[in-house]
């Protein structure tokens, strides 16, 4: 097994789990954690696939767009979080929940 795959293999489970908490969980931090595992998984499988040919170097492109989007990804969880806080001021809880609260 050579390494780009086995780092594919590592980026598809991080995005899975990351899928199943999202899908699972209903509190919304830990929906935010999931949607950053996800995105962990997604980096990981593009660095995995930056390199098309054993002889030649990697290409640069896929990882500037990670160097990208790990900035992006942090900024878009700063947000979420706000967002969370000000659910909770709200409604006083921080879970999505069928009821309504009254």
């Amino acid at each position: 097994m050579s390494q780009p795959f086995l780092y594919a293999l590592v980026g598809v489970g991080l995005f899975v789990l990351g899928l199943y908490a999202l899908i699972i969980h209903a509190h919304l931090l830990r929906k935010i954690l999931a949607i950053n595992v996800m995105g962990s998984g997604v980096f990981l499988m593009l660095v995995a696939l930056a390199g098309r040919h054993p002889d030649a170097p990697p290409d640069p492109v896929p990882h500037a767009m990670v160097i990208t989007g790990i900035v992006v990804a942090v900024s878009a969880t700063a947000l979420a979080l706000i967002l969370m806080l000000k659910v909770y001021a709200v409604t006083g809880q921080t879970a999505l929940d069928d009821e309504k609260p009254n």
